[in-house]
């Protein structure tokens, strides 16, 4: 609890920040960029050698992929049942089932698990969001853009790029290697600023505005996503009698809201801009709550 309010402190300073005209509109911008160029590989440079490739494992390689499959036929069936316009469909087919498992997943895995939750959450995005991200949200775009110039290559160029996909492969090139101290400390300095960095940021753009056409989209993808996914793993879980660390932490990524880059790229295709922006930033608040409910039935359930 005392993390949590932690965090919960970070995302103040950031709604504060954002009233005061001395930190300018791209503060949020600049702080994301150094959370991702620099505190999360850092992060995941430390945890990679940590990575024990068992068994169990597999199941955080494997249960985005389980969730895809979940969410596309919900938000179809969803798209079916109420009519949505072809847009809205899209919007809803990209933002949903593509989860904030790094960003938010980090703080939130650390504050919930620990650092022994942090190699599986990995697993969990490096093998499954990322690619899921640059294949899946891919071809989702190409079918559902509205004539936007979306380079296809470039955003598989990026998922490829993206600076914790090259941490990963440095850490599994070295991961027999023992680190110097002096590149260890550093590594431990700026592993810490992540949760200040991203919270603070997370807070700064805390914006949600609704129109009352979008209310029913917006609040069916978001029950799939921060509910219905969730507890359906849970559930999957436990009856496979899946009740470690390792499947926890992936039952806990499944309930992560969905990802800010998969909304932004909805926006610039001009697929229901408001939906999207709505979708991205209702999710990340509503995640304060829904999150802490999901770790006490994961924890409740686990015997």
């Amino acid at each position: 609890m005392e993390k949590f309010l932690l965090i919960s402190f970070f995302v103040g300073i950031g709604v504060l920040f954002r009233r005061l005209p001395a930190f300018p509109k791209e503060t949020a911008q600049a702080l994301n960029m150094f959370a991702l160029y620099v505190a999360l590989p850092a992060v995941i440079l430390l945890k990679v050698p940590q990575i024990s490739f068992t068994p169990d494992m597999i199941l955080p390689a494997t249960l985005p992929w389980a969730m895809l499959l979940l969410s596309v036929a919900m938000v179809w069936c969803g798209s079916r049942l109420f009519n949505w316009e072809r847009p809205v469909t899209g919007v809803l087919l990209l933002v949903v089932p593509i989860g904030n498992t790094a960003f938010m997943g980090v703080p939130m895995i650390k504050t919930f698990f620990g650092d022994q939750g942090i190699p599986p959450l990995i697993i969990y995005d490096q093998l499954g969001t990322m690619p899921i991200f640059a294949i899946y949200g891919s071809a989702v775009l190409a079918l559902y853009s509205s004539g936007a110039k979306i380079k296809i290559i470039k955003i598989v160029e990026r998922a490829v790029l993206f600076p914790p996909t090259l941490a990963l492969i440095a850490g599994l090139a070295f991961r027999t290697t023992p680190y110097p101290n002096f590149v260890m400390n550093s590594l431990e300095a700026l592993s810490e600023m992540l949760i200040p960095l991203v919270m603070t940021a997370i807070g700064f753009q805390l914006k949600v505005r609704l129109s009352p056409q979008i209310l029913h989209p917006l609040l069916y993808g978001l029950t799939v996503k921060l509910a219905a996914a969730p507890l359906i793993a849970l559930l999957g879980c436990r009856l496979l009698g899946l009740h470690d660390l390792t499947a926890n932490v992936a039952i806990f990524e499944a309930g992560m809201p969905p990802m800010v880059t998969a909304g932004a790229l909805a926006m610039a295709a001009g697929l229901a801009p408001e939906l999207a922006a709505a979708t991205v930033s209702l999710g990340m608040l509503l995640s304060f709550l829904s999150l802490p409910v999901l770790y006490w039935v994961i924890d409740s359930t686990c015997f």
